[in-house]
């Protein structure tokens, strides 16, 4: 982790045929980048119609989320900077996504976006997205193989010069995991305490297995309809491995059946056309010059820092501050530093400063909100002072009505003096994970006061998504115990909701090549951003 203080980020000097530092924005993505506008322009319009594409195959429609709830990606120059920002030096890591309430974010390496054929960073982003998208539009939880196959056949996208969408390519990148690394079977995927009790403990062919699966159950014309009631059973109440012996039959047989699909020369694919995928407009702009000095500073803040990496990022922070002390982006992004280095003072006369240029900068009124929370925590006055921390939300909330953390942080001001919540807080609660389910930090506060409130069926629904989260880790374990004592009927006497998730880190593995599954990093439940 330590590596990543010594990062410069983006800081070659910028071709000729280079913009400076745009934004892009659209209805689902916010873009950063250091590109041409024509190729952000066309790299947006892509990721627009990659969601529109999604959409229709998956029979989800859905509004535009709020501006803070879009997805924020951050282009750095290479993979290499992308695993340098993710610290744990994973070598097949090409891309990763966090998923946070008002700030889901996902940092990938310059995508080539002129040929139409993703290379393998889209490929990682658009497998990151389709995860985001399926965790915000599904109410049920999955098991592993079905998230990842279905990612992966979403992934394996085309985008074609007439502007029509193809998905369900060949998936070039699992080639040679299906080659030549550990074998997966039908059995394994399907059946999870088979592929536990193996063990593995090198590289296996589990994403390319489980994308050959999915695609197989979507084309084969001697199982139709088996993949949409192998998910009704799961539905029903049935495990996994209960549903597929039920609806796919011998689980040996399927085996051999994906053997000699994989082996076929050519395969099925979806193409959509263009009038199916017509994205919403995209609106580029330039950022200010002092906006663009303070960018690697912004995206290693929004990725989480360490109180050690915050403290020796601040000089950064506050030497390009005090060179534009009239720009509200960069006292916006200052104010962030500040907090992130444990000075709430100091992030608070940032954020107000910023607010005082430009009123509209959301993040503003979270760093402000957050450091006075965090300042409420010794104050003599503790009633009086979460009070007064909640403000900066409740002016977020008058711009933007349907932004999770002021709903969060009502309901946070209770539970930080020790006060029962409030139906009314609960209730925002209950909203803030309707308007970010993806957040797994967020969804584990509402399991704490369900439990709390013995209100266990509701628990268990919230507990489902988070014990079957493919990239839960720890989190994902504890969801898994407690939903089984929940189904067996054991009340949790034993059980204090107040430290029930004390201390758990909810972050994911790494995933290779395609998929980051940075879950949960600082997520915004406990308003914190440290790893």
């Amino acid at each position: 982790m330590k590596r990543l203080l010594s990062l410069l980020l983006l800081a070659a000097p910028l071709s000729p045929l280079h913009a400076k530092w745009m934004e892009a924005s659209s209805s689902h993505f916010v873009i950063y980048a250091d590109d041409t506008p024509a190729e952000l322009q066309k790299f947006s319009e892509q990721l627009e119609r990659f969601h529109e594409a999604m959409g229709l195959v998956l029979s989800v429609k859905e509004p535009p989320p709020s501006p803070s709830s879009r997805v924020t990606v951050y282009v750095v120059r290479s993979d290499r900077e992308v695993r340098k920002l993710a610290g744990d030096g994973e070598k097949f890591l090409y891309a990763f996504y966090s998923p946070r309430a008002g700030g889901s974010f996902a940092i990938v390496p310059a995508v080539d976006a002129r040929s139409g054929l993703p290379d393998f960073s889209m490929i990682a982003l658009l497998h990151e997205y389709a995860h985001h998208f399926q965790l915000s539009a599904s109410r049920h939880s999955w098991p592993r193989w079905f998230v990842e196959g279905s990612a992966e056949f979403l992934a394996s996208a085309k985008f074609d010069r007439d502007n029509s969408v193809t998905l369900g390519l060949w998936a070039r990148h699992r080639t040679a995991e299906l080659t030549y690394a550990l074998d997966v079977t039908a059995r394994d995927l399907l059946d999870p305490d088979s592929y536990e009790k193996k063990n593995r403990k090198s590289y296996d062919a589990f994403y390319g297995k489980s994308w050959l699966l999915y695609h197989y159950l979507t084309f084969a014309k001697e199982r139709p309809g088996q993949l949409v009631r192998y998910l009704q059973a799961m539905v029903g109440g049935q495990s996994s491995a209960e549903a597929a012996r039920a609806v796919f039959g011998d689980l040996d047989q399927l085996e051999k059946d994906l053997q000699r699909y994989q082996g076929q020369r050519t395969i099925t694919s979806l193409r959509i056309a263009p009038a199916g995928v017509t994205p919403g407009p995209v609106t580029l702009r330039t950022l200010s010059v002092g906006e663009a000095a303070m960018m690697p500073v912004r995206i290693r803040s929004r990725r989480g820092v360490t109180p050690e990496q915050a403290t020796a990022l601040l000089p950064e922070a506050r030497a390009i501050a005090a060179r534009f002390p009239g720009d509200a982006a960069v006292l916006t992004a200052l104010a962030e530093a500040e907090h992130d280095a444990g000075h709430d003072d100091t992030a608070i006369a940032a954020a107000d400063a910023a607010l005082a240029i430009d009123p509209s900068q959301v993040n503003a009124y979270v760093q402000k909100g957050l450091s006075m929370f965090r300042k409420a925590q010794e104050a003599p006055d503790k009633a009086l002072a979460y009070r007064a921390a909640r403000a900066p939300f409740v002016a977020l909330n008058k711009i933007e009505n349907d932004h999770p953390l002021p709903l969060l942080y009502f309901y946070m001001g209770f539970r930080a003096q020790g006060i029962k919540p409030t139906p009314l807080a609960v209730q925002a609660l209950e909203r803030a994970v309707e308007l970010a389910p993806f957040d797994p930090e967020l969804r584990f506060s509402l399991v704490s006061q369900q439990i709390y409130d013995k209100a266990y069926d509701k628990a268990m629904i919230n507990l489902a998504p988070l014990a079957y989260n493919p990239h839960g880790g720890q989190g994902s374990e504890m969801a898994r115990k407690l939903l089984d004592r929940l189904k067996a009927h054991d009340k949790l006497d034993d059980v204090d909701p107040a430290n029930l998730f004390a201390g758990l880190s909810s972050e994911g593995d790494q995933e290779p090549a395609g998929d980051g599954g940075q879950s949960g990093k600082g997520g915004a439940s406990g308003g914190k951003k440290a790893e």
